[in-house]
């Protein structure tokens, strides 16, 4: 089993000044090991894939560089460049690993074939996160005090422990808005992945319909509001945006602005996550299984209703129930959305309506809010319908 545990840290001025001298190296290797496969790819690409028999005077090509291979060229680098020598070896790895990663993801795509865009050189303040592969000895934190390679002691605010077993794989050293973060990867490979024991049934099974009016309704009528943290901040953050424009650019009072325009988005940002991980408990310890709508939130993006469905989150909010499901035991249940409003929940027959009509209404007596009959049909599509089942 493998979790990630975050604390803030306190870092002195001098620890800080380390962390963003570090923060620039990388950047530097990170954009010249992507200048670097993109050299390799314009200057080896040819339309001519035939030669001639008499002669040829195509040159050869070179060779094409991948991780390795610039791994191994890093020796070079820190020749040329002595400040190199202050990073930690793997630390200076891990940038190149991920340059390999995001060049893979858009020639290749990931494990689900879902390729990303072309990748982009990182500007001066892009690159925000510094990775220490090595693992992390017990005896290393010492009470709010956690050990780094090359940099010695460092605060931290150890607000949880550690569990009993687990190893710190990783660590993660974050730059925020609001300051400097550390994510521990722990891993404890005697706690085995919980697989649900039992089978969906209509008792421990839980249908919920998705929706902008409220955050998602249940299959027994349970409803939870929509918070909408960026409409509430839409108005401060056009107050901090218009401060901004009227700044000179390269100020210091310009990159004032800017940091107070990054922790408003940052607030937003984390009273979402809140939102979403209570209400991922709030399920997952009231049921075992959780039936959703398996949404084309990327699609649904680019209508008209944009803002408020990225203000919601549905995409994280899924993930994070699905995560919470199956580490509680249980499972989410993906389902397709399609006619969840207009088949009847009591009979299947279809009751037509437009997106106006939120009362659903059937000719067998059933009557429900648009939003609850949607969510009893998503969880009869995980179980089965108990009337037509029998029938």
């Amino acid at each position: 089993m493998r979790i990630t545990y975050q604390y803030r840290l306190r870092l002195t001025q001098k620890q800080i000044d380390i962390f963003e001298h570090w923060l620039e190296l990388c950047r530097r290797q990170y954009n010249y090991r992507l200048a670097e496969r993109f050299n390799w790819w314009e200057q080896n690409r040819c339309d001519v894939n035939r030669c001639s028999i008499v002669c040829c005077s195509i040159a050869p090509l070179k060779d094409q560089p991948n991780r390795w291979s610039q791994q191994k060229d890093l020796a070079n680098t820190k020749a040329i460049f002595p400040e190199y020598e202050e990073l930690v070896s793997h630390t200076l790895q891990d940038v190149i690993a991920r340059v390999n990663k995001t060049l893979t993801r858009w020639l290749k795509g990931d494990c689900n074939g879902k390729k990303s865009g072309r990748p982009r050189f990182k500007a001066k303040g892009r690159y925000r996160s510094l990775t220490f592969p090595d693992p992390i000895r017990p005896e290393r934190i010492q009470g709010n005090f956690i050990k780094l390679p090359k940099i010695g002691l460092v605060k931290m605010i150890f607000h949880r422990p550690i569990p009993d077993g687990f190893k710190i794989k990783n660590a993660i050293v974050t730059r925020k808005t609001d300051g400097w973060y550390i994510s521990l990867s722990l891993e404890d490979s005697t706690v085995p992945l919980l697989t649900p024991d039992v089978t969906p049934t209509h008792d421990n099974t839980v249908g919920i319909d998705m929706g902008l009016k409220s955050f998602l309704v249940t299959s027994d009528n349970q409803e939870v509001q929509i918070p909408q943290y960026y409409r509430k901040a839409e108005e401060k953050l056009k107050q901090l945006q218009r401060q901004l424009s009227r700044k000179k650019k390269g100020s210091k009072r310009r990159q004032k602005a800017i940091k107070r325009v990054a922790k408003l988005h940052l607030k937003v940002s984390n009273q979402r996550k809140d939102f979403h991980y209570k209400t991922a408990l709030w399920l997952t310890s009231k049921y075992k299984f959780i039936a959703h709508e398996q949404l084309n939130i990327l699609g649904l993006a680019k209508t008209r209703l944009a803002k408020s469905i990225l203000d919601a989150g549905w995409g994280n909010f899924l993930n994070i129930l699905n995560l919470k499901a199956a580490n509680a035991g249980g499972a989410g249940l993906p389902q397709n959305p399609y006619k969840s409003s207009i088949e009847c929940s009591d009979c299947g027959v279809e009751v037509p309506k437009t997106l106006s009509q939120r009362w659903h209404n059937c000719s067998c007596g059933a009557s429900y809010c648009r939003d609850h009959n949607a969510a009893r049909n998503i969880k009869h599509r995980a179980v089965g319908h108990p009337v037509l089942k029998c029938s």
